[in-house]
Parts: structure tokens; C-alpha cells; sequence
């Protein structure tokens, strides 16, 4: 069905929340009724034919004393659900008085097996009879639900001479159908919807990059697909025509089982609610309420193929919480060993989890089947880019492609999504790289490659036309590059931070007016005994000022030790802090001494050739917070890190040198920088003809100031 059939049936809906509904409930509270009842006349218009069979088998069973009817009143309703209550919305439809509606209604609902009834209480929809009950409106609700001009059921309407009246509507269109809905209700209610729907021509990409590259190695068996975040489940079903699809046309037989998780208990209902009209109530079974963050439904379980839409710019916080925190999370989807650190965090901040849903995936990947893995995902820009070296975001982009399971990554156009204007991009992973795709990432611009919609669907203004969705993944498979397609090492994308030290430079000066100033602040610290030390060591080296902060200490400690005072660490800071400057042609303060032969210096790494006493030694220097930098180096760079410093920092600060123990490896990948396209010059004659043109504008006004000509 094509999306704008599909937005005028949720305007119909639309309009009878408004005809029905308006002098009783506030809009943002359309939903609660809404919602429920659209399902409810899903699953009613498939219920209908069977109703009779139903109830005969149901009579049949009771008075045999059968206790475990469910499997056989669903073979009477030829569905994998029922409905044992001597109704349908039709026969409530004619009821006259409310309260016998009312009840008549509730035990409609209660006549619905195990699995409907779960969707029902999802929606807690039985909470809001009661006011449509006193309003009187709930017979015209379900009169309105009726009304022949639209069809909410998976099987076309057929005119009485065979041509279709009204399209069946399936899966992804009733979850499109709904997602218009709460689009709707979030704007009523000022409300920014949280998850961006993910519309068809999207998902149809995404199901073509993770089966077209390996279609011709499926064989035939049976294929485990999984949404993590799956919403009304609409991409998982897509995905299972689309590989029933090429396991035809390859003359393979297969099996496909669906499986999701849905943290929204409105869109875990509809996804359940669909699959068992669609008559999959094993695949119903498979979808599972809860966070998959932090109440993963499916711990043990591998995958053949995987893809999703998670929430992104969405908080994960309560998630974290339930998890024990950053500091003390212990999931092993999250904490994992990886070069060498057997507490990798691949944590990301509780800001966006959105990278978080990814990691979850690659948990679940088979690493023993012929295919392996294979995974599509959408995201915002921030999952390229977000987070330091070191950081959870940084730790899962540099764990991702050192392992070699990223294949690509394609940005879509913009305004593609109904709930946001904003870039995304499909992440392609996979554990089994063909030969020569090993060691490399490919990054597709698809942003120009749309055809603008007739009318906006939310902020969705453009689509991927079958031709688009044919280019983008014919690019992928090729792995050729162009104006549009950019092959690049795996390290292109890491770098080195390293932080770059420079020596702490203290002078002292030990004038009357700096030591009666020093006297203040011992005070304040209640150690007048160091002012006595430093006005005696003033005596004997006189008030400089000293440039020499290792010589000064030298004496500050013999004078110190003369005069039966320790100089505690607290002594040195009150001292560092109250008394000396930083001066940059002071001598370097020395932090360590090493004997000779236990150090070679190594001016890059901080060890520096001195003279101490006389003799030549090996030194390290205090650093100097204030100057302390850091420099991004790419893993590419030739001669690595030492050539880049040698070349980049030192002949500006020759004394500067790199702390190892804080270098990091980093990952971020930039669109901007790959695919920047800088716009051209204008040419002199086009700037002179505005320059001329702005100078006859203003001249006219000036004139019109000046009141000239006006006479």
C-alpha cells in the first residue's frame, strides 16, 4: 500500500478521535482509546468468518471437560488467536443501552485467548471504559471503527465484480498507520517523539544491504532474524519477505524465525497483535516486552541476521541504574576483553545509548556458521564522531573496526525519517568479510539520491526511490569507488592521543615584601614554623630571585633538617603556591633523579641529560599543568607518533615531551571531511557587479537623506 493510502487511513482514524472523542477526552489523550481499538478491529475483522466454528468448538470442549482448549479453538478460528465471547464489534454495534454495552463489551474482551489478552493489558485500554461508558460514546466509537470506507485487515476488499476496493493493509503499514497516530498525539501534547519510526523505503534498503552481498550463498536450512529495538515490528517482517524472496528465486527452501524486543508497551502490543493476525503466532511468541539493555530477552541466543532502529539522543540512564552503574556494571555484553585490558568499557555515556543497541547485536553473532553474522543499523551522526579517545563511544567504534566487522556505512538524505529532519547514516557489520573486503571500510554518500514526496509525512520530504534503493546497494556490492563511494584502510579511522608535558619553571623570590606575604599565608595554614625555615634560608642565599627552584630546595632542606623540620608534601605546595612563580626562564624543577646507568636519556619520553653535584645524571622534570597539551596523531602517520612530535611540536617548544602512560587510541569517522565538497569562487565580475550595484543602491539613499533633488 503506498504511504499516502496509508496516511489517509490514519486520518480517518484521526478524524474519529475527533468526532467521537473531543468533548470527552483532551487530544494528547486520544491515544489511550485510539491505539487499542484499531487493534482490537484488526484482530475482530479476522475473527469474523470463523466466529460460528468457534463457538461450536468451544460448546464441544466444555462439555467434554477438556481443560486445554487453546490449540484447538485456535485451529477453529483458522488464527493464532480466538475469540470464545458470543460476540463481534458488529453484534456490539446494534446494542441500544450503555450499561448492558458495557458489559456486553467487557465480556467481548474477555472472551479473547491468553495472547490478545496480554496485548489488551499493554495497552491498559480496559481502564478507559468506564469513561466511555458514562460519556455514551462507546457505541459510536465502535460504529466509527466499522465504517466500510477503510480496511484495517491484512486481505483486500473486493468490489462484487472482483476488482480490489480496499487494499489489505500489512504489517509495516499498519505500523506506519500508527506511527502517523502518535506522531499526532506527541504534537498535542508538545512531546518530541523519542524513536523515529523507520519507513519502508529505509527498511527495504537495509534488508537489501544485509542480504543481497551473501544472496547467492544461501542455502537452504532455516535463518534467525532479530530487531532489538523492533518497535511494531515492521522491519523484521520485511525482512522475512525480502529473504523468502531470494531463498525463491534460488530455488532454496528455508525457514525464518522472527525475534524482537520493545521497551514500549503501545508498539510491543501492535507487533504482537500483527504477527498473530498474519496467523505466525510462533513468531508472536518470540517477541518480548522489556529493555533489551537491561533485560535482554534473548542472553543465549545467536543470530543470522540482525536489524534495527534505535532510539537515539535518548537517555539509557534508568537502564544504567538497574545495571549497577558505570562503575560496577559486569554485563559481558558491555565489559569485554580487547588488547590486552580485560575491563574494555564499551559504556558509552547515559546521555545516548544508542551505540549500546549495536553492541548488543554483535553479542549475539554467530561465529561458527559458514555466513556468520551479518547486521544493518541505523543512527544519528553522533555514533561517528561522539566521545574521546577512551570513551565508551570511542571504545566501540575502535573494537568494531579492529575487529574488521565493519563493512559500511551509508548516509541517507536528509529529512528521510517522519519524526526528524536530522543526518543518519546505516551501519553495515559483518564477521565474514570476503577476501577482498578485509581490512576496509567503505562510506557511501546517498545523500543526493532521493525523489521528493508530494506531500511531507511529518518531516519526512523525500523518499529512496526502488532505483535509489537498487544504486546504494548495487555501490555496496560492487565495492568500487566514485564521486559517491570512498574505500579506506581500517586505520584510517584511528589516532594516537597523546598528551604532550612541558617543565614547571618556578623562580622564588625571597624580598622582606614577599616573605612578610608568605608570613600571611603560613599563618593561614597554621605552620608558622616553615616561615622561620624560608626567612632563614633568605638569610643565607640572599632574596634573588632565585631562578634555580632545585638549588633553592636543596638549601630549603638542609636548613630545614639544621633546624629539626620535616618537609612534608604540604610544606612543599604551601611553599609552591604562596611564595614562587612560574617564570619561563627559570630552570626546569626536577621531579626525579635516576643513577647512573639506570636511565638513558630519552628527551621525548621526559628523560633529560643534567649535570647534578658534578656529575652527569639522568633527570625527569614536574610538569607544568598549564601547558600541558594534547595532539591527535592518525595511526597512519608516517614515522608514527615520534615523527609527528619531532616534526610538529618540538621546534616550538623544544623542551616538551610525550607521556606515555596517557597515550590512548582513538576512533571517529568523518562524512565531512571524506565527501566535502568546497563551494566554488565567484568570479571578480560577479563581485564588482554587486560592489557597483550595493554602490547605486546606497547612493540613491543617501540622497533621499540629504533631501537632495527633493527640491
Amino acid at each position: 500500500m503506498e504511504e499516502q493510502q496509508l496516511n489517509w487511513i490514519a486520518n480517518f482514524i484521526w478524524g474519529i478521535a475527533d468526532d467521537v472523542l473531543r468533548d470527552v477526552y483532551v487530544r494528547g489523550k486520544y491515544r489511550d482509546v485510539i491505539l487499542p481499538m484499531t487493534v482490537i478491529r484488526r484482530l475482530d475483522v479476522l475473527l469474523e468468518p470463523t466466529k460460528k466454528d468457534v463457538l461450536e468448538m468451544k460448546d464441544r470442549l466444555d462439555k467434554a471437560g477438556v481443560t486445554h482448549q487453546d490449540a484447538a479453538l485456535r485451529q477453529a478460528a483458522g488464527q493464532a488467536f480466538y475469540n470464545t465471547s458470543p460476540f463481534t464489534l458488529r453484534d456490539l454495534k446494534a446494542k441500544g443501552k450503555h450499561q448492558q454495552l458495557k458489559l456486553d463489551f467487557e465480556a467481548y474482551l474477555d472472551g479473547f485467548s491468553p495472547n490478545i489478552v496480554e496485548i489488551l493489558e499493554k495497552f491498559k485500554f480496559r481502564t478507559q471504559i468506564d469513561t466511555l461508558v458514562e460519556a455514551d460514546i462507546l457505541g459510536s466509537l465502535i460504529e466509527k471503527f466499522l465504517d466500510s470506507k477503510i480496511n484495517l485487515s491484512p486481505n483486500p476488499v473486493y468490489e462484487s465484480d472482483g476488482l480490489v476496493k480496499l487494499p489489505g493493509l500489512d504489517n509495516h503499514g499498519m505500523g506506519t498507520i500508527f506511527e502517523e497516530l502518535i506522531r499526532k498525539f506527541n504534537e498535542e501534547n508538545n512531546e518530541e517523539a523519542g524513536e523515529h519510526f523507520t519507513p519502508r523505503d529505509v527498511v527495504k534498503l537495509m534488508t537489501n544491504l544485509i542480504f543481497m552481498p551473501i544472496s547467492d550463498q544461501i542455502e537452504s536450512g532455516t535463518y534467525l532474524v532479530y530487531d532489538g529495538a523492533c518497535g511494531t515490528g515492521g522491519m523484521l517482517t520485511i525482512a522475512e519477505e525480502t529473504l523468502l524472496s531470494l531463498a525463491e528465486s534460488h530455488q532454496k527452501e528455508i525457514a525464518i524465525h522472527l525475534y524482537g524486543q520493545e521497551v514500549n508497551p503501545e508498539t510491543y502490543a501492535i507487533s504482537k497483535a500483527d504477527l498473530l493476525i498474519k496467523g505466525e503466532g510462533e513468531q508472536a511468541e518470540n517477541m518480548k516486552f522489556g529493555s533489551t539493555l537491561s533485560s535482554d530477552a534473548f542472553p543465549t541466543q545467536q543470530f543470522d541476521f540482525m536489524l534495527s532502529n534505535p532510539p537515539y539522543g535518548k537517555s539509557w540512564k534508568m537502564d544504567l541504574d538497574r545495571m549497577g552503574g558505570k562503575g560496577e556494571m559486569n554485563d559481558l555484553r558491555f565489559v569485554i576483553e580487547h588488547d590486552n585490558d580485560p575491563e574494555y568499557s564499551l559504556i558509552t555515556r547515559s546521555s545516548d545509548g544508542q551505540l549500546m543497541f549495536l553492541v548488543n547485536m554483535i553479542s549475539k553473532m554467530k561465529h561458527d556458521s559458514p555466513l556468520g553474522s551479518r547486521i544493518a543499523e541505523v543512527h544519528n551522526g553522533s555514533s561517528l564522531f561522539t566521545g574521546d579517545a577512551g570513551s565508551g563511544e570511542s571504545n566501540i567504534r575502535r573494537w568494531i573496526i579492529e575487529k574488521d566487522w565493519l563493512e559500511a556505512i551509508i548516509a541517507l538524505p536528509l529529512n528521510i525519517f517522519y519524526n526528524t529532519g536530522i543526518a543518519t547514516y546505516i551501519w553495515v557489520l559483518t564477521n565474514r568479510k570476503p577476501e577482498h573486503r578485509k581490512g576496509k571500510v567503505q562510506l557511501i554518500d546517498a545523500t543526493p539520491w532521493y525523489r521528493s514526496l508530494r506531500k511531507n509525512l511529518g518531516k519526512k520530504n523525500c523518499e529512496l526511490s526502488p532505483d535509489d534503493i537498487s544504486r546504494i546497494t548495487d555501490l555496496c556490492i560492487s565495492f568500487s569507488e566514485s564521486e559517491q563511494s570512498k574505500i579506506f584502510p581500517n586505520e584510517a579511522f584511528g589516532y594516537w592521543k597523546v598528551t604532550v608535558e612541558r617543565p614547571l619553571r618556578l623562580k622564588v623570590d625571597l624580598s622582606d615584601e614577599s616573605l612578610n606575604r608568605f608570613r600571611t599565608v603560613c599563618a593561614e595554614a597554621k605552620d608558622e614554623t616553615l616561615y622561620t625555615v624560608l626567612e632563614r634560608v633568605a638569610k643565607e642565599n640572599g632574596s634573588g630571585p632565585h631562578t634555580d627552584y632545585n638549588l633553592l630546595k636543596s638549601s630549603i632542606e638542609s636548613i630545614a633538617s639544621l633546624s629539626g623540620v620535616k618537609m612534608l608534601a604540604k610544606r612543599w605546595k604551601l611553599i609552591e603556591s604562596g611564595l614562587a612563580e612560574k617564570d619561563e626562564e627559570a630552570a626546569p624543577v626536577i621531579k626525579k633523579i635516576h643513577k647512573a646507568g639506570k636511565a638513558s636519556p630519552d628527551p621525548l619520553r621526559g628523560l633529560f641529560s643534567a649535570t647534578h653535584d658534578g656529575k652527569q645524571v639522568v633527570v625527569e622534570y614536574e610538569s607544568d599543568s598549564e601547558l600541558r597539551d594534547t595532539e591527535q596523531i592518525p595511526l597512519l602517520e608516517e614515522g608514527g607518533i615520534e615523527a609527528f612530535i619531532q616534526r610538529e611540536v618540538l621546534p616550538h617548544v623544544p623542551d616538551a615531551w610525550i607521556d606515555e602512560s596517557a597515550t590512548r587510541i582513538g576512533y571517529e569517522i568523518s562524512f565531512t571531511r571524506y565527501f566535502y565538497k568546497p563551494q566554488p569562487l565567484r568570479s571578480l565580475e560577479e563581485i564588482k557587479a554587486d560592489i557597483l550595484a550595493l554602490e547605486k543602491e546606497t547612493e540613491g539613499l543617501l540622497d533621499q537623506i540629504l533631501g537632495i533633488g527633493s527640491e
